[in-house]
């Protein structure tokens, strides 16, 4: 019997403790067994020296038997559980653990002793810990034990910025005992134990309450692993061919899924996705906790096509960073809004390194091309009036006129000293993907201006009409920027990304070399997500078993068994990295299906590897509508889903099929498959008549 692709489990812990499996819920983050854990949006330090907050765990706690005992470790990526069972030959203890979904302030763990034999004997065992209630970035006080449950609060020392505010915490937890006793006349028993971390002591004491009320009636993890059932049913991504490489989707889903916001809490407590997640990010750890591009493009993508209101907290989260854009371009002498290369949770700039600040400045074309991405798969203005979501993107392009440079030889706009996403270069100018990313902004930034009637400056259309894009007309290909050499040595996937997820027109020969010249000099140690846009762009040439051996690249960075990804293929870097896990969905979502989120469609161009016969992606969300497709080799099979009201602050839409050879047009009815041989096509709305063709 197939064992379940959703369970990983295994009788040892992995030797490094980095790479045991974070627990997180979009608010908490913690790292099994860790004595520490951190809180959305609790950093302390101020500017460069901005991190996570150190937040005390008291579940870092190991029960001891009496007995020699055997152990499994396993986490249930269905319910978010994590456990471990000691067997004896008198008891079996089973210690679960939880970042609860539906309350997002409340951490859980459970003990449950089972007795495996007959006796009039009680079974004790100890619980060790070394929880002491301190931080070095809190200073915590005692405070009046809540129903029971012991409480501490403090503050961060210092602020973001000068002037900024320092975050209050507040923790409740159930008391642990060093022991707990299976009576003679019990065949087992259980015992509960929660945490509310919390910002101020009012919802302190509600989510204790809470979460107490939740215990008492037998619901507390029945409602948590509801929450996760919820999620899972919206979308599912599964391939039938390669176990491996289903496993690793699986994984990458949860981890994706645990740190972004429940669907049922408002998300405005919300502040971003780093790279490593809410489980790490302390001083000097993970690149602090900070949110780069990486959110943006790497993360975001996958998300959004499957959860719009998801999508819509990162897209939030970047409005109300709107004040400190607008203060980081300022300081940098330019107009409109600068995202910053890091950011926490003001939105002003708090990278360590002044100069990538300065001049990493395609973040802002990645932020744009995220709403440009919600807006194209939702068509939801409420987003861009209400939301403030115009704000963003026309204050980016009036950043990228102010920073751009008349170039009267060239006759061309220029971007002058800046960092393109490969790292190993500084101040270069006109980085093709930096300048690409600016034209899309400044023609999306348009678009807006005409559907809500805003009257747009003029220099919008000039720079993104003129801005230059470097071409090497004799060899065929883009240089990374002006000046470079064929040859030199790249850190990660950059000019590779003009084709996905830039979608700059180009010839099919000219994407072929730029993957060729790129593919040869990238660093083999670069982070984890590169080569995932070497497959997506090897899959556009029809060439899904190159794309493959790409793909399987990125299988050096997970570390088992709990699926647990490192920013190197060492190990080395930050971890649980997202950002490669971002970069591999991306490539089975985007790449083996071909979909290409366009104005007017959703378009697919599918094509699986030898080594897989299906790829089953439930759940797809286009124009307020849910839809399922299942690509074999040579067919493919979609299913529209029932309307559900309300699902979504969308209006749905009625939409076809269109497939590219024929100009077939098939009605996507409720209920009812359409299947028909693999072949290019898109999605759009019934009574679209121009359907648009990237490839």
């Amino acid at each position: 019997m197939a064992s379940d692709p959703y369970i990983f489990d295994t009788n040892t812990l992995p030797s490094d403790p980095r790479f045991l499996p974070p627990l997180a819920n979009g608010l908490l983050g913690w790292r099994l067994y860790n004595n520490i854990m951190h809180m959305g949006g609790v950093y302390n330090g101020e500017g460069g020296q901005c991190h996570r907050a150190d937040v005390p765990c008291p579940f870092a706690v190991d029960i001891e038997t009496d007995e020699p005992s055997q152990h499994m470790y396993t986490l249930d990526t269905r319910s978010g559980v994590f456990t471990h069972s000691q067997m004896t030959a008198q008891v079996t203890a089973s210690q679960s653990w939880y970042a609860h979904r539906r309350n997002s302030n409340l951490m859980v763990m459970e003990i449950l002793l089972v007795r495996q034999i007959k006796s009039d004997e009680p079974i004790t065992v100890k619980l060790i810990s070394s929880f002491t209630p301190q931080s070095k970035d809190i200073a915590f006080q005692s405070a009046p034990d809540y129903k029971g449950g012991r409480h501490i609060q403090g503050q961060t020392s210092t602020a973001e910025f000068p002037g900024g505010s320092c975050p209050m915490v507040h923790l409740i937890w159930t008391l642990i005992p060093t022991s707990l006793t299976l009576l003679p006349e019990q065949s087992q028993a259980q015992w509960g134990f929660i945490l509310v971390v919390a910002n101020s002591i009012d919802s302190a004491k509600a989510n204790f309450d809470e979460g107490l009320c939740l215990m008492a009636t037998g619901n507390l993890r029945s409602c948590h692993e509801q929450a996760w059932k919820e999620l899972w049913l919206q979308s599912t991504i599964e391939l039938v061919g390669s176990e491996t490489l289903n496993k690793a989707l699986i994984g990458c889903m949860f981890y994706l899924l645990s740190v972004f916001p429940s669907i049922h809490d408002s998300s405005s407590n919300f502040c971003g996705v780093s790279p490593g997640g809410l489980s790490n990010g302390g001083d000097s750890q993970d690149y602090f906790g900070h949110v780069f591009w990486d959110q943006d493009i790497w993360m975001y993508p996958g998300i959004s096509l499957f959860y719009p209101k998801l999508a819509c907290a990162v897209l939030e989260y970047r409005v109300r960073t709107i004040d400190g854009a607008k203060d980081n371009a300022q300081r940098q002498g330019y107009k409109g809004l600068k995202f910053p290369w890091e950011s926490a949770v003001s939105g002003r700039e708090v990278c360590p390194k002044d100069i990538y600040g300065q001049q990493e400045i395609h973040i802002n074309g990645d932020v744009s091309l995220a709403f440009q991405n919600y807006f194209y798969l939702t068509e939801d203005l409420s987003m861009f009036t209400e939301g403030k979501g115009s704000e963003v993107v026309w204050g980016v392009a009036d950043y990228w006129v102010s920073r751009t440079t008349w170039n009267p030889e060239e006759q061309s706009y220029h971007i002058l000293d800046v960092i393109p996403p490969d790292e190993y270069h500084n101040s270069v100018n006109n980085s093709v993907y930096t300048n690409t990313v600016a034209k899309l902004s400044l023609q999306f930034a348009e678009e807006l201006a005409d559907l809500l009637q805003y009257p747009a400056p003029k220099e919008w259309q000039e720079v993104a009409a003129h801005i230059k894009i470097p071409f090497d007309d004799e060899a065929q290909y883009h240089p990374e920027y002006d000046g470079y050499v064929k040859g030199q040595p790249v850190k990660q996937a950059d000019t590779v990304m003009l084709g996905y997820p830039l979608g700059l027109p180009m010839s099919p020969e000219v994407r072929r070399n730029d993957l060729e010249v790129y593919e040869a000099v990238t660093d083999p140690l670069g982070p984890a997500m590169t080569w995932a846009m070497f497959a997506i762009g090897w899959l556009e040439h029809g060439e899904a078993d190159k794309a493959q051996h790409l793909l399987q690249k990125c299988f050096n960075h997970i570390q088992g068994p709990f699926q647990v990804w490192s920013e190197s293929s060492d190990g080395s870097g930050v971890v649980n990295f997202l950002t490669g896990m971002g970069g591999f969905l991306q490539a089975v979502l985007f790449g083996y299906t071909g979909f290409r989120v366009q104005r007017d469609c959703l378009a697919f161009s599918p094509l699986l590897p030898s080594d897989v016969s299906e790829l089953c992606i439930c759940g797809l969300s286009y124009l307020g509508r849910k839809m399922d497709w299942l690509v074999r080799q040579d067919e493919v099979c979609i299913i529209l889903q029932e309307e559900q009201n309300g699902a979504e602050n969308v209006k749905a839409l009625n939409l076809q099929v269109v497939l590219k050879a024929s100009g077939k047009r098939i009605p996507l009815i409720p209920g009812q498959p359409v299947i028909f041989p693999r072949e290019p096509g898109c999605i759009s709305k019934l009574d679209s008549t121009v359907p648009c063709w990237p490839f």
